[in-house]
């Protein structure tokens, strides 16, 4: 393999590989935030908690449409790792070629789709009506950049597959200074509100997007396509499907559950609006370096699975639930103990009212993240083992206890939005569980 930059996770120190590999995912995890966290301060700093409410509920529908096309890349990426491991350079590029003929076209229905639904999901959501032509205008012009995600994500996913995790991470460095610095221009100088907030982050996304194509095309060694493997492959198709599918859905099940959350937040006013969505920042910011150590882990296990080390398999969950637990238990501390602090980031200090209602879900979420930190390692492992329906059953479990316990704790008990927070850590909880149980007990 020419490509540059490859780790294979099948030979060496496995703490060490797993740390190589995962750290520019990580770090990449966290510059992708930047995208929506830049608009989120600069949004609530200088428009105001209206504008500020609109884009916390714009980002919510995003993560759910974009979660269909970075769940059926992260599906392909496990069938590419598999190859990588078997050595197969033609499987990877032949099933690269009828992954991105696919995803694109699921990416065109979703586009369609999403500016058709527009006005529905307005109401879905219980937009009050005085933020309802901010969200709207916002969301105009960032479905814009649906298709830039595809082109991202398709490209980087490839190239993690077969262990070069730090292009990826350079084209997101490049990208999230971009849309830090048009922003700023957009926002404060040429006072587009919103749409400027909108505007910089699809600008950025095909940035990265683009670039990263490009790259690939120039510097892609026998990853490149050949004219021999453009050619349908019914076989390679039905395992693709099946992994990209069943991982699209885990994806998909798991934002609309918390697109269900975000019409009950929205209930409350633009108050808890504020505050969720500031929190939710923090929070995904806070966990997003474990969720991306569970796609490093899933690429380790996928290859060692590929590879029939059966032993390294086993060996790699022990060391990596480690890791996990480490930082999570850090992350949680810090974020229990800063909450006031990291919430003025977003919100003005005199707005005592948001500040402390996201303080409040902060804590309560942060001192469970290691709940979270294992479900993205069970997710990771099941994906890798080809058993992905089981990652969907534990994301119907995480994500029907977090819906069902939010209603009934909001309507029959007096905790009002504080019943919302914690119905999360408990979905994370259960699941863990379950996990836990299937990989002891019936052996996947």
């Amino acid at each position: 393999m020419k490509i540059k930059k490859t780790v294979d996770l099948t030979e060496g120190s496995i703490p060490k590989k797993l740390l190589l590999f995962a750290l520019p995912l990580m770090a990449g995890n966290i510059l992708q935030q930047l995208y929506n966290i830049v608009d989120t301060v600069v949004v609530g700093k200088y428009l105001g908690e209206d504008a500020l409410a609109a884009v916390g509920s714009a980002y919510t529908i995003m993560i759910l449409i974009t979660s269909v096309i970075i769940g059926l890349c992260m599906g392909s990426s496990v069938y590419f790792s598999v190859k990588f491991g078997q050595k197969d350079e033609t499987g990877i590029r032949q099933s690269f070629f009828i992954s991105f003929i696919g995803i694109f076209v699921v990416t065109a229905v979703l586009i369609a789709l999403a500016y058709a639904l527009l006005y529905p999901l307005i109401y879905l959501l219980n937009i009050p009506a005085e933020i309802q032509p901010m969200f709207r205008n916002y969301m105009l012009v960032v479905f814009a950049g649906i298709f830039a995600i595809l082109l991202y994500n398709i490209f980087a996913n490839l190239l993690r597959a077969v262990g070069n995790s730090v292009i990826p991470l350079v084209f997101l460095a490049v990208s999230a200074v971009t849309n830090i610095a048009l922003d700023l221009l957009f926002i404060l100088q040429f006072k587009w509100g919103v749409v400027g907030a909108a505007a910089a982050t699809v600008i950025a996304q095909y940035l990265s997007g683009i670039g990263i194509m490009i790259y690939y095309f120039v510097s892609g060694g026998n990853l490149r396509v050949k004219k021999a493997d453009m050619k349908w492959d019914k076989k390679i198709f039905k395992e693709l499907a099946s992994l990209s599918s069943l991982t699209c859905i885990q994806q998909s099940i798991m934002n609309f559950g918390i697109l269900m959350v975000q019409g009950l937040v929205n209930s409350f006013g633009t108050a808890v609006m504020a505050a969720f969505a500031a929190g939710v920042k923090i929070d995904t910011l806070a966990y997003s370096p474990v969720q991306d150590f569970g796609n490093a882990f899933s690429s380790f296990v996928a290859q060692n699975y590929g590879a029939q080390k059966k032993d390294r398999v086993k060996k790699g969950v022990k060391s990596a639930g480690i890791m996990v637990i480490c930082f999570c238990a850090v992350i949680s501390l810090l974020v229990c103990l800063l909450g006031s602090q990291l919430m003025t980031v977003f919100i003005d200090k005199g707005n005592v009212e948001v500040i402390a209602i996201g303080v409040k879900y902060l804590r309560i979420e942060g001192a469970c993240y290691i709940g979270i930190g294992i479900l993205f390692m069970l997710y990771g492992y099941f994906r890798a083992v080809d058993k992905p329906v089981m990652s969907i059953i534990l994301t119907v479990i995480s994500l029907g206890v977090r819906v069902a316990l939010a209603y009934l704790l909001v309507y029959f008990t007096a905790l009002g939005e504080t019943g919302i927070w914690m119905s999360i850590p408990i979905g994370w909880a259960l699941a863990d569980i379950v996990g836990i149980v299937a990989i002891r007990i019936l052996r996947f």
